[in-house]
């Protein structure tokens, strides 16, 4: 079935000044060639103000600028959540494995955004997990819930812990990881988020759970605690202490993108779960401790075969 579209819309700043429509669009978004913008032009998608654009017209300063993208196909995805928690400031949802929690990469209504506002039209994300990543994302719904939380996230008051399930069995019990997280080279992307000394300052601490013998040459169960919220954080910083996420086709040992053909972020085959959020109640005061029981490979016996989240 197909979506109901979407409509892009921009309000321009100097930088489009003296620009044609065309040439503006081609550079602005490389990721559709000159061809494409041509082509949706043609077909009266892109509107300059109210008039429908035909790309040779110069813009200024101030203008709107949007494109009607028609309905597309969109990729099969789980479309259900786990409601765990629910009442009138804030609500928190199981998301599984596969789910795109916000639209983008060509995901609109095949998100949980989409499915959790079906329910609860005024729910606002608090935070989101990968599309592998499978847990707890918590909703406000209301903007002072959203602005209380927002800044309990900021000031690290929110404990956030996850289940990973890493290659190679780890020698420590227990790893404190402080590696810099910020933008690497990649070759599909241009750049993504990964280990660097210029990155930003990182926290995360993993304990052993499990061991395990299988798949060879074996793997560790990690429980995560994570202190600042970088992206792919978890991801990165096991596979920086050579522990990469099982499965995982981007992040390789050292927690730098594979060197041949890395995938994309939001490719899946890991596992990871967000399996605990701890905070105070923003209405009542109270600490609230909310979980989502890991799936079976990522519970402490689980067996290797099992499938997935």
């Amino acid at each position: 079935m197909l979506n109901g579209g979407y409509c892009y819309r921009e309000q321009l700043n100097r930088r489009a000044e003296g620009q044609r429509v065309l040439d503006y669009l081609s550079a602005r978004y490389p990721h559709s060639p000159r061809e494409a913008w041509q082509a949706r032009l043609e077909r009266g998608e892109v509107r300059l103000g109210d008039e429908v654009a035909g790309g040779h017209e110069v813009l200024r300063a101030g203008q709107w600028l949007s494109w009607q993208r028609p309905p597309w196909q969109e990729a099969e995805v789980p479309l259900h959540f786990g409601l765990v928690h629910e009442d009138r400031a804030l609500i928190a949802v199981d998301k599984p494995s596969g789910l795109p929690t916000m639209p983008g990469g060509g995901f609109l209504q095949h998100t949980l955004l989409h499915l959790v506002r079906a329910e609860f039209p005024q729910a606002s994300p608090l935070h989101r997990l990968g599309r592998g990543t499978s847990g707890l994302v918590l909703f406000a719904r209301t903007p002072e819930t959203a602005s209380h939380l927002s800044r309990a996230w900021r000031e690290q008051r929110v404990d956030k812990r996850y289940r990973a399930l890493s290659r190679g069995q780890a020698a420590h019990g227990e790893y404190n990881i402080h590696a810099g997280i910020g933008p690497v080279a990649h070759p599909r992307l241009g750049e993504v988020h990964a280990a660097t000394p210029a990155g930003k300052p990182s926290r995360s601490l993993a304990r052993v759970l499990e061991r395990r013998q299988s798949p060879s040459p074996g793997s560790t169960l990690f429980e995560v605690d994570i202190f600042t919220g970088r992206p792919h954080q978890i991801r990165i910083h096991l596979a920086s202490i050579g522990h990469p996420l099982l499965g995982d086709p981007l992040y390789g040992p050292g927690g730098r993108p594979l060197p041949d053909l890395p995938g994309l972020p939001g490719d899946g085959g890991y596992w990871l779960h967000a399996q605990r959020l701890r905070f105070e109640h923003p209405l009542t005061g109270q600490a609230l401790t909310l979980r989502a029981p890991p799936p079976p490979l990522l519970q402490v016996g689980g067996a290797p075969n099992d499938s997935g989240a």
